[in-house]
């Protein structure tokens, strides 16, 4: 399977003082992209329905590489790297798409959390045999 890549713009309310992407709203572009990724490769995971299992955003990392201006479309790609016992990590690479730029990069990393019992849980068997479907096919394609 090809990565995952979604597609946004950048809005007037994401500018800084400098008139470039705020560092905090690029964040934003990579919620948007794992979102999307999630209720695309997760089908029974959505994010918008709090069950008793869900995901927790617990850690997010950002190398900030070039600035993005006003009415740039920016390209994130996503990419599973790791799996563990109760928490997966996601890769990101968000560029701009008129110049192929790299403006940032890093990972945020994802846990199960069973809202019932208001404490980390294991991942589902499906959930975690679909993102080492990924994590795969992106090895094979490296």
């Amino acid at each position: 399977m090809a990565a995952f890549t979604h597609v946004d713009r950048v809005r007037f309310a994401d500018l800084d003082a400098m008139r470039h992407l705020n560092n905090v709203a690029l964040m934003t572009f990579f919620e948007s992209a794992r979102i999307a990724y999630i209720a695309s490769r997760l089908e029974d995971y959505a994010p918008d329905q709090r069950d008793e299992f869900g995901l927790i955003f617990a850690e997010g990392h950002v190398n900030y590489r070039t600035p993005a201006f006003y009415d740039q479309e920016l390209r994130t790609t996503i990419t599973p790297t790791d799996i563990a016992r109760s928490s997966f990590r996601l890769g990101f690479q968000i560029h701009a798409t008129a110049d192929d730029r790299l403006v940032a990069e890093g990972y945020g990393v994802l846990v199960g959390f069973d809202y019932s019992r208001q404490h980390a849980t294991v991942l589902p068997d499906d959930m975690k045999a679909a993102l080492a479907a990924d994590v795969a096919a992106a090895a094979e394609a490296s």
